[in-house]
């Protein structure tokens, strides 16, 4: 009788609250009564003798929800017995932690091992997402380790409470009312991480104002670090390198003996207030920001600078890589061209942050080549997981391919198998520190990321930065179970389409390797034809897809820009040669003219209509699944992707429309007569009269 007023509290509960998408992947929602009695009879009590806070809490979580998915509670015994929960602490393990399913004369035990109370809480989370997604846990042998020491999200934040690129309202981080007033969200925020294994947060945006570093937002970061330390998770900001300057009357030269004492100083007042504070983030001579190069001085000097100030306390400087010069004549080279010669120069505790991509972020584009390129300095990859150029929280695109393209790229620094993963992750270069960023895609929306499946890209990104050999396919199995159903009939449909997503975005904004092509400045929507006088040429979109009577793409072959050889052999030549490169890249690398024929006998011309028509036919296919998810999803969900799914197939056809329109006037070639044709009035669409 309990069990079944037990459960529908909990029914009701959650019909009343959860389904606004609050809860993320944690909704712990009452399993079948079948499958429930099952894990109930396997697990019926727990020994645990937590010591610490963090402790607690992990015994604490399964407890609560353990019960919430089976309608038990789970009794504390120290005393051994069939069917019982163990916490053992090993302090010779080599793992984060274990999970085994161990047997003894009365029966069968589960037992979590970890050197220390952060490792049972990983551990608690894990065994909770097994029973979350019904997996059997009758004879488990797991061990978990992280591929990267630190892994971080990195918020774009503001003090005022913007977002920059934020899509689901404002900061997460009420900087006004701290250290004073708590949001009960941020206790859900570091419950969040940490059941994914994100240790690290980055409060503040890297277009960072000096203010974060007066005395008054440290208190205030201070409050947030004591909030998350239970959970893990570390707190670092991002700093104007020119600080001294702003916060006091120095000159910010590195090589000023006072500037340097002031870093010092200012890091004393930060352990103080922060004892285990992460480090720092830096964003230096980069898109108008000031840093070490306006004194004649390189990003080696200017970061050793910090990391002599951090290093007493075990902190890292988080330098980042992107920088790009207006009057290049291929903005690609310039990350590669400016660090590639300081390899070796920066000290120990500095790691290079590299963007994935050697532009900004695209929809695609090849791995960095400093990946691979910089074996005598720590390299950290940057994903951004908010959707900045890939339709905002508007459109239905799961990064988790994104991702392990990019992880899983052979860089060939040591030979065949030097994947991007491995040459940052320690395996193949001896790294002082391994680390993995992600821009976060969090704000203060009730579903804390604007579209219901961008959390899965939250998800995707601390599950490959703990483990960056899972699968897309598997990750995004997890998230749909967890988030919406564990019924097959809902979960194969809607795993095929977020895999296909990435793509279909790619087809429709920009294929074969374009890029570059979106709005100015706000980054949504095509604007190809875009060209502002007095404009840097490096932001406008015919810098980067060169369309003229002759072809299409960007030649960075030996003939051209030559950034083919900042990779490693034999990548150079595959991308050289316009035969052997990879088509999905091709006009990334080369110039092709518009009647080339492309391995399936279609010109260049046709195939990219193909292409843009085959992304708009993706997201019809979308929407015909989900519009038959219905009986799955609770009524609010439902509609709010179906609502965001109207807007993305508008927007892909205004894609295909205004590219296709735009390069046939250089291409002189019909759209395919098989394809739809696009409206006629390419000069309304220029002037934005056309919606």
């Amino acid at each position: 009788m309990k069990t079944t007023v037990f459960f529908l509290f909990l029914s009701i509960t959650s019909a009343l609250f959860a389904e606004d998408g609050s809860r993320l992947w944690m909704r712990y929602d009452p399993l079948p009564p079948s499958v429930a009695q099952q894990y109930s009879s396997f697990i019926r009590s727990i020994d645990a003798n937590p010591q610490t806070e963090t402790g607690r809490i992990a015994v604490d979580e399964f407890i609560s929800d353990f019960q919430q998915m089976t309608g038990e509670k789970l009794s504390l015994s120290r005393k051994k017995q069939p069917g019982q929960l163990i916490f053992e602490r090993d302090n010779k393990l080599d793992a984060a932690y274990t999970i085994q399913t161990r047997s003894y004369s009365k029966g069968k035990l589960t037992v979590i091992s970890s050197p220390n109370d952060l490792g049972f809480l990983y551990g608690v989370f894990h065994l909770l997402r097994l029973i979350q997604t019904q997996e059997n846990i009758t004879n488990l042998n797991i061990s978990e380790k992280p591929s990267f020491d630190r892994r971080i999200l990195n918020h774009w934040d503001n003090l005022d409470g913007t977002i920059e690129r934020g899509y689901a309202g404002k900061s997460l981080w009420n900087w006004y009312e701290l250290p004073e007033y708590h949001s009960r969200r941020y206790i859900e925020y570091a419950r969040a991480n940490a059941s994914i294994g994100i240790n690290g947060t980055v409060l503040n945006n890297v277009n960072a104002d000096s203010l974060i570093l007066s005395h008054e937002y440290l208190v205030k970061a201070a409050e947030l670090a004591k909030i998350f330390r239970p959970y893990g998770i570390k707190v670092y900001l991002s700093v104007d390198f020119f600080s001294p300057s702003k916060l006091d009357t120095l000159s910010s030269n590195p090589l000023d003996a006072k500037v340097r004492q002031w870093w010092k100083d200012k890091a004393k007042e930060i352990y103080a207030l922060i004892p285990d504070f992460g480090g720092f983030l830096v964003k230096a001579n980069s898109e108008g920001i000031k840093g070490p190069s306006d004194f004649g001085l390189t990003s080696a000097d200017g970061a050793n600078m910090l990391a002599d100030a951090l290093e007493p306390y075990n902190g890292i400087v988080m330098w980042r890589a992107f920088v790009y010069n207006e009057d290049s004549e291929d903005r690609a080279l310039e990350a590669y061209d400016k660090f590639h010669p300081l390899d070796g120069k920066f000290h120990k505790n500095v790691i290079l942050q590299v963007k994935n991509g050697p532009i900004d972020f695209q929809p695609r584009e090849p791995f960095s080549p400093l990946f691979g390129a910089m074996q005598n300095t720590p390299l950290m990859v940057e994903f951004q997981i908010t959707q900045e150029y890939l339709g905002f929280s508007k459109q239905l695109v799961y990064l988790a391919p994104l991702f392990e393209e990019c992880l899983q790229s052979d860089t060939y620094a040591k030979g065949k198998g030097s994947t991007v993963a491995k040459v940052t992750d320690g395996t193949i270069f001896r790294q002082s520190i391994t680390a993995i960023a992600g821009v976060a895609n969090t704000g203060n929306d009730a579903n804390w990321t604007g579209h219901p499946f961008a959390q899965a890209n939250w998800y995707c990104f601390g599950r490959l930065a703990w483990n960056h050999d899972l699968s897309s396919e598997k990750i995004a199995d997890e998230w749909i179970r967890m988030t919406f159903s564990n019924d097959p009939e809902f979960i194969r449909p809607v795993k095929q389409m977020m895999l296909a997503s990435r793509e279909a975005a790619v087809n429709y904004m920009m294929p074969l390797g374009l890029a570059h092509l979106f709005a100015w400045e706000i980054h949504y929507g095509p604007e190809p034809w875009l060209n502002i006088p007095g404009a840097r040429r490096d932001w406008m979109p015919s810098y980067y897809h060169k369309a003229d009577p002759i072809g299409l793409g960007f030649n960075r072959t030996t003939n051209g820009s030559n950034a083919v050889s900042q990779y490693s052999s034999p990548l150079r030549e595959i991308y050289n040669n316009l035969e052997t490169c990879p088509e999905n890249l091709l006009l990334w690398f080369h110039h092709v003219p518009w009647d080339y024929r492309m391995r399936d006998g279609k010109t260049l011309w046709e195939s990219l209509c193909y292409h843009y028509q085959e992304g708009v036919d993706s997201v019809r296919r979308f929407q015909k699944v989900w519009d038959q998810m219905a009986p799955f999803v609770d009524t609010d969900r439902f509609k709010d992707v179906q609502y965001r799914l109207k807007i993305q197939i508008t927007d892909a056809i205004k894609w295909k429309d205004g590219c296709t329109l735009y390069f046939q006037t250089f291409s002189h070639q019909p759209i395919p007569y098989e394809l739809e044709r696009p409206m006629n009035d390419l000069e309304d669409m220029k002037r934005g009269t056309i919606h």
